[in-house]
């Protein structure tokens, strides 16, 4: 383990990294489908997200290209969640029918088709983004939506979930403990669509980490269109572990070439998977987990997700709120909306290159002048009053 201390006028900022020992060059099995990717083409307003270059980023991390895949406006909704939500969803209600849904084309012919097994309630946890996914996809169908939230969540997040006409309910305790409300839920009338899962509760998770397989479907071809070789690092924010689970199916496919590495960010007070691998086994990190990076105040890894992360992921980085408020303030400055969460990709990076010590993170992470680096927007401006204040606040360092 080393830490890295970086210094902003009396601030000190202290990072953790982690170098796995148990990374593996390739994943057992093939690429994922491109099933995910077919069915979110029939949904409404459907288009792929941009992949964005980001040439003065590039610049100021001493690197060839930075890409950030813009995930803030993804099927109507300010994050890349709808694309795991709506997956899971989908094939949820289809093993409920039996397998008997049928051939369809628009949303509207799929909800004639689920029509039959109504009354039905979806059923989620959420920190902001997921729950709201879930509640979109529900009111799209015609199905109820309840929604646990912790105690601690932006007004503003709440109020996005019930306007998609879901139940929302407060739990009196963190996101963990309103996955533990969620898991209650569960009988014939209410489905629980889990981004996070537990023994017993695995295929729900393991269809939301193939429903994420899209957005890399998306950069291959648009990669592809450009005649642009693939990523050297792709940098992913870590909560729970399944976007990032989604990530190394895709970059650790057998044959892949080039290999990519992988960077993995986390909050210094929620870095739950950091904690685990260098523990060597699942462990939870105790609260208060108040980052402002709300999308990762996790405290557990996902039971499904960690075999796959923990395998996957070359280093791991844990960090302070500001460098998730740099990184909001240097994405604006290309023209690129990123919430708390959204940012925390790049900046886990900021924090690496930055400073005395940056040659030792060049060092660990294979980084150069002809490095391509992709980087993901997971999230749009989700807290408005809070993206405002942060956008206020002058950076000189940027």
């Amino acid at each position: 383990m080393l830490d890295f201390v970086g210094h902003e006028e009396d601030r000190i900022e202290t990072m953790r990294i982690l170098r796995n020992p148990d990374v593996s060059a390739a994943l057992d099995g093939p690429l994922p489908s491109r099933a995910p990717l077919e069915f979110h083409t029939r949904l409404p307003g459907y288009a792929p997200t941009p992949l964005i270059d980001v040439p003065q980023l590039a610049c100021a991390l001493n690197v060839r290209r930075v890409w950030v895949k813009d995930e803030s406006h993804r099927l109507g909704l300010p994050a890349f969640k709808i694309l795991g939500a709506s997956w899971a969803i989908y094939r949820a209600l289809e093993e409920l029918s039996g397998d008997s849904i049928g051939p369809w084309d628009t949303l509207e012919e799929l909800k004639e088709r689920l029509a039959r097994l109504l009354p039905l309630t979806l059923v989620a946890a959420t920190d902001g983004n997921h729950g709201r996914a879930v509640a979109r996809m529900a009111r799209l169908l015609g199905i109820g939506a309840r929604i646990f939230v912790p105690s601690n969540m932006a007004a503003a997040r709440m109020e996005a979930i019930a306007s998609e006409g879901a139940e929302v309910i407060v739990v009196n305790g963190t996101y963990d403990a309103a996955v533990d409300r969620s898991a209650e839920e569960a009988d014939e009338r209410h489905l629980v669509i889990s981004d996070t899962s537990w023994p017993g509760y695995e295929a729900v998770p393991r269809w939301v980490i193939e429903g994420y397989s899209t957005i890399f479907w998306e950069i291959d071809d648009e990669l592809a269109r450009r005649e642009e070789r693939g990523p050297d690092l792709v940098v992913v924010q870590i909560g729970v572990g399944a976007f990032a689970a989604a990530i190394i199916r895709h970059y650790r496919a057998p044959g892949l070439s080039p290999r990519p590495g992988i960077l993995g960010v986390e909050p210094t007070s929620a870095a739950c998977m950091l904690a685990s691998v260098e523990a060597g086994r699942i462990v939870s990190v105790p609260g208060p987990h108040t980052s402002i990076m709300a999308g990762l105040n996790c405290s557990t890894p996902s039971l499904l997700a960690w075999p796959i992360v923990s395998g996957g992921i070359d280093a791991f980085v844990a960090i302070e709120d500001e460098w998730a408020r740099r990184a909001m303030r240097s994405l604006a400055g290309a023209g690129v909306v990123a919430g708390e969460t959204g940012a925390a990709g790049l900046g886990g990076l900021l924090g690496l290159l930055h400073g005395d010590e940056q040659r030792r993170a060049r060092q660990l992470l294979g980084i150069n002048e002809e490095t391509r680096v992709l980087l993901f927007n997971s999230e749009g401006a989700t807290d408005p009053d809070s993206y405002a204040q942060i956008m206020a606040l002058a950076d000189d360092n940027c």
